[in-house]
Formats: C-alpha cells, structure tokens, sequence
C-alpha cells in the first residue's frame, strides 16, 4: 500500500507579511493577546487564558471558534462553535511570539501557528504570519478518515488555499487595527 498524503511532513506549510505603521512592541502586544484574536482571526472568537500566565511561555489558551458551512463545504470539517487549546511556545516583546495546538490529552502537536516581528525602518514594521503543520493533527485524521486518496489530495489542497486566505486575511485586519489605534492615539 502507498503512503498517503496525509502522511506527509510537512503537510502544510504557509506564511504571509504586510508592512504595518507601528512599532515591533506596539505590534506585539496587540498579536501576543489571542483573547483579542476575534478582532482578526476569521474562525478563532477569542476565548481566555485557562493556565500560567497569559502571552508567556507554557501558558493555555482555550479558543472558541466558529467555522460556517461554506469553508470547504464539501469536506466534513467540524461546524458551528468548537473549542480548542493551545499552548505559547515563544514570546519574544518584538520579535516573535508563536503557539502549538494540543491534542485533546493536552499534548503538543505538529500544528505551529505564530507571529514574527521585524523593524522596517519609517516607524514601521514588517509582521510575518505563518502556519506549519508538521505530522497530521488528530483533527486532521478524524477529518481525512473516511475519504479516499484523491478526497485526501483534494482535502490537502483546499485546505491549504484556505490557510493561505486566512493569513493575509487575519494580517489585513490586524494592520487595519493597529493602525486605526495609532491614528486615534491610543
């Protein structure tokens, strides 16, 4: 039997970068506080803080998120609301600060979200956002499990274009954010 798709590493690998008119800690704080992630993420609703202390290395995050039916409408993805975890990985003021999704034995997975900060000159910065999936998450298995290998290949694409959409999604509004706070001084 051949190996699937889904048995690639990485399976999913995106990253994209705008240039936002704000400083690398100005930006930091906005991007480290997930509890504000509902102003930019197109699924995650926000959520809190449920272990250590908050944005720092080792602390939780539990996510409520809410998927409608049209996102790759074809695929049995959970809809609605579903909830998941989350633990920091890195928290660098300025620099970087990035996340892996838990398994739900609370265990990491293969599943690294983050935010990477540079200065660029102008009062301004250059944030990266990327998404890297090393090893299929057990979400990713339950989703795949009762397709054939072309329902995979096809899953695996889709999916991928969707993250691509996600991430400059979620960068214009984070740069929509802190740029309107900025002009609003505050």
């Amino acid at each position: 039997m051949s190996e699937s798709i889904i048995d690639s590493v990485p399976l999913f690998e995106v990253r994209a970068e705008t240039r936002v008119s704000a400083s690398p800690l100005e930006i930091y704080s906005v991007v480290s506080d997930l509890r504000r992630s509902s102003e930019w993420s197109p699924e995650c609703r926000g959520g809190e803080w449920i272990h250590g202390e908050p944005a720092a290395v080792g602390a939780v995050f539990r996510g409520e998120n809410l998927r409608s039916e049209d996102v790759v409408a074809w695929a049995p993805l959970v809809r609605g609301t579903w909830y998941t975890e989350a633990r920091v990985v890195a928290a660098e003021p300025g620099r970087t600060f990035r996340w892996v999704m838990l398994t739900h034995a609370r265990e990491n997975q293969e599943s690294l979200w983050g935010f990477d900060i540079e200065p660029a000159g102008d009062a301004a910065s250059l944030l990266t956002h990327h998404f890297r999936m090393g090893r299929a998450t057990e979400g990713i298995h339950k989703i795949v499990a009762g397709l054939d290998e072309d329902g995979r290949r096809r899953f695996v694409h889709d999916w991928s274009a969707k993250l691509v959409d996600d991430l400059h999604v979620t960068l214009a509004r984070i740069k929509a954010v802190i740029e309107k706070s900025e002009k609003s001084g505050r």
